[in-house]
């Protein structure tokens, strides 16, 4: 668009333009970005493809919950899912124990740990301290599954694993779970592509939130190849 503008040569101005506003549509077209999605999440585990119970369910961290500071209140934002997901299957006795993985994840607030905010919230409302663990160190993927094994092979070894992200960040987790040495079933979380719909508004008018489904996207992804390069998968 700024080139749009500003270029003094005609035709390549009028190019930019034209470019500027087929990509502006393709991005912001809600049929696009979950046909785009739906090929990278990793499918739903069904009940019947899991085993009876888990003695540790793994919950990812990704920015669920901070604490407010003027009323000094624990907030719940993004990716809350994977721990309700987490809470039902501990009651369902699917799961006997928590694994928290999640430090702060900020380079500035370096003391909000989400993992330990978790781990408070549920002996807030009655879950026992003694079915959780918790890892506050890691800030990334890799991370995760670096002391989780850790901590899985002092606490829970030889134990059946199940790790619970979000369907988009599944395959980079199952990577570097696998490369740590500890196997787990997954169990994803935070759907985004559902089942395909026939409707106008999906397929022709501009959806804001669309450009959301994007960046996550294009973030696992480029995370995913770059882990990949890295050797952590």
């Amino acid at each position: 668009m700024v080139l749009a503008l500003f270029l003094k040569n005609k035709k390549w101005a009028k190019r930019c333009l034209i470019s500027c506003v087929v990509i502006s549509v393709f991005f912001t077209n809600s049929f696009f970005s979950d046909e785009a999605v739906r090929l990278w999440e990793y499918p739903i585990t069904l009940d019947n493809e899991m085993a009876a119970s888990y003695d540790v369910g793994i919950v990812l961290g990704g920015g669920m919950v901070t604490i407010e500071a003027q009323s000094n209140r624990m907030t719940f934002r993004n990716n809350v899912d994977r721990m309700l997901q987490a809470v039902e299957l501990y009651k369902k006795g699917k799961i006997k124990k928590f694994l928290f993985s999640s430090g702060s994840g900020s380079l500035i607030y370096r003391d909000m740990l989400e993992s330990a905010l978790l781990k408070k919230y549920l002996i807030n409302i009655g879950i026992p301290d003694s079915v959780m663990l918790v890892d506050s160190l890691s800030d990334n993927t890799y991370q995760n599954a670096i002391y989780s094994a850790e901590i899985l092979k002092r606490k829970c070894p030889n134990g059946k694993y199940l790790l619970i992200t979000s369907s988009v960040h599944m395959r980079r987790a199952i990577g570097c779970f696998k490369k740590a040495g500890i196997e787990v079933t997954p169990y994803s979380t935070n759907k985004q592509a559902g089942k395909r719909i026939i409707d106008f508004k999906h397929y022709l008018i501009p959806d804001i939130e669309a450009l959301g489904v994007w960046d996550k996207l294009i973030h696992e992804i480029v995370g995913y190849l770059m882990y990949a390069i890295k050797g952590y998968l």
